[in-house]
């Protein structure tokens, strides 16, 4: 089987796990607020990181190193994820995907901050493409702007931190150690932030296999999507991603009987195609 082939196979792993992970979240807001879904999910994530470290003695890889940087990490990818869960609840799932995908773009302006990386033309012409994708999915005339298009679009720019701030980790750091912080830190902003009020509501039978799918389905979606990276460039890799668009936008009507609208999917074209230019562009520099 080809490298591009295996690739391909591991990004359907990555597209239905993201997608399941959307509509578990949806069905679990009916019964739990966002913070006790992350919560839940870090609970789940931590049981697997230390079974998957027990199984393959990969414990002596978690350290001390860099704490501060894993602590901002988390921070950033806690907030996202609370708003991008908070955003599936309130507006069609199609349109959250649209904005989520904005955060490659996001890696651009804010990496001269703070990875000290240059910005090219050919970045601040993707980026300026982004962001005119960003205007068409909520709607030219800004009749469309909610709180859920805030959210979702607002989440993609702590995932673009939290992008960075990995890549930082990953130059001294592996990946079970920060998996491994990811997890536990994240269990304690959720129970921080869940019970701040004093009340954190269990998973009913109705929304305990919906918070079981969010947690299995939130590592299996960067597992893959890690292993395809690892076999085919990310000019290959990037296209395949954006499927997610078209599939949610199904499954949202067919689930949720959400219009398929035109301007979420132009103005997503658009933002593919500043990505992809500055991926193609990145690609050319290095061959």
């Amino acid at each position: 089987m080809s490298p591009i082939l295996k690739a391909t196979l591991w990004m359907s792993g990555a597209i239905t796990s993201f997608s399941t992970m959307a509509v578990a979240g949806r069905e679990a807001g009916a019964e739990l607020d966002t913070f006790e879904i992350m919560m839940y999910r870090s609970l789940i994530g931590v049981i697997v990181v230390v079974t998957m470290a027990g199984m393959t003695g990969t414990w002596r890889e978690i350290n001390r190193d860099s704490l501060g940087t894993h602590v901002v990490r988390n921070l950033a990818h806690f907030t996202g994820q609370n708003l991008w869960f908070y955003a599936v609840t309130v507006i069609p799932l199609a349109q959250v995907f649209a904005l989520e995908f904005t955060s490659p773009l996001w890696v651009i302006v804010l990496s001269p901050l703070i990875l000290g990386e240059r910005l090219t033309r050919v970045r601040a012409l993707a980026a300026i493409l982004g962001f005119i994708g960003i205007l068409i999915v909520a709607r030219p005339d800004m009749a469309g702007v909610n709180a859920g298009v805030v959210t979702a679009a607002s989440s993609a720019i702590f995932f673009a931190l939290t992008i960075m701030f990995t890549k930082r980790l990953t130059r001294s750091q592996s990946i079970t150690c920060i998996l491994f912080y990811l997890t536990t830190m994240q269990l304690v902003m959720g129970l921080v932030a869940a019970g701040y009020d004093g009340d954190i509501a269990l998973p009913g039978a109705a929304s305990l296999p919906y918070v079981v799918m969010i947690g299995i389905a939130g590592l299996l979606a960067h597992y893959c999507m890690t292993n395809a990276l690892a076999l085919a460039p990310a000019t290959v890799v990037v296209p395949i991603d954006f499927v997610r668009l078209p599939a949610i936008a199904v499954i949202g009507m067919l689930l949720y009987s959400e219009p398929l609208e035109l301007f979420v999917f132009l103005g997503a074209a658009i933002i593919f195609a500043g990505n992809y230019l500055n991926i193609w562009a990145e690609t050319r520099q290095k061959a």
